[in-house]
């Protein structure tokens, strides 16, 4: 699948499932090629990668029909660029709070390669000569624009956001909304399950993609789907490492009759 289809299957309301990728050896690519997925994530706010490295990771996935979907840093149009340049199918731009930013992202992604006056002036909606126009929807159809709604303030301005031209889908960071909310990390709680229920419901109406991160397992992500969502990260590979080799090691302890020991969670918090 190249990013045009997943754009239009994105904001059509199909299913698309994906994970977050950490792993950047060699040898990973045709591993997750193997799992059945519909695109990748790769995250650079939370997990350091050199640009070289994210470049290499973004073509080979590409070229295997799985679009990489990478987190910028920030919200630097150029950096978005740049990552454009590397070969990233996708744009997600994190802790996004009103229009205002999704705009200056839409000019990253829809209108590469105008910079500067020219670009802000058509950004206000003045006239682009048609060859430029159509120059630029040729170039970029392949390049989605996705946004992290994380806080309440976000919520709140969620009808503007996704008013903006060129956004393809809203993606839920649950650690980072259920600690905006007041509860830090109960993805449980009622507050939490209806604000991603909104968020869902608000973008698929938009004509949005309505996407979440998410790790606690099937019945959870199955849940998120019936309240609306229809793009689901699910996990990641360091975390479907982590669960796999402690469960049989737990498992190996208890056949050999040797004493189990304490691990952490399996919450990534981002």
């Amino acid at each position: 699948m190249k990013g045009a289809e997943w754009k239009a299957r994105a904001r059509g309301g199909d299913v698309l499932l994906g994970t977050l990728i950490v792993s950047p050896s060699p040898a990973w690519p045709a591993a997750v090629e193997a799992c059945g997925l519909d695109f990748v994530f790769i995250d650079t706010e939370h997990i350091a990668l050199d640009r070289e490295r994210l470049s290499w990771m973004c073509r080979t996935y590409a070229s295997m029909g799985l679009p990489p979907m990478v987190r910028l840093q920030g919200q630097d149009p150029c950096d978005a660029t740049a990552l454009l340049d590397d070969g990233a199918s996708g744009i997600i731009v994190p802790y996004v709070e009103s229009a205002e930013a999704v705009i200056a992202m839409v000019g990253a992604t829809s209108f590469r390669p105008l910079k500067g006056a020219r670009l802000q002036a058509a950004l206000r909606g003045e006239r682009v000569e048609d060859r430029l126009r159509s120059y630029m929807q040729d170039r970029n159809q392949h390049q989605a624009l996705i946004v992290n709604i994380e806080s309440v303030p976000a919520i709140d301005q969620l009808d503007l956001i996704l008013e903006c031209e060129g956004l393809d889908a809203v993606l839920i960071g649950p650690h980072d909304l259920s600690t905006s909310l007041g509860v830090p990390e109960a993805y449980d709680h009622p507050k939490f399950l209806e604000a991603c229920e909104h968020i869902f419901q608000k973008a698929r109406k938009a004509g949005k993609g309505a996407a979440i991160h998410h790790w606690l397992g099937p019945e959870a992500q199955v849940r998120f789907l019936n309240m609306g969502a229809n793009i689901l990260i699910h996990s990641a590979d360091i975390l479907a490492f982590k669960q796999t080799m402690r469960q049989e090691l737990q498992q190996i302890r208890a056949l050999a009759g040797l004493s189990a020991r304490h691990s952490a969670n399996d919450d990534l918090s981002i």
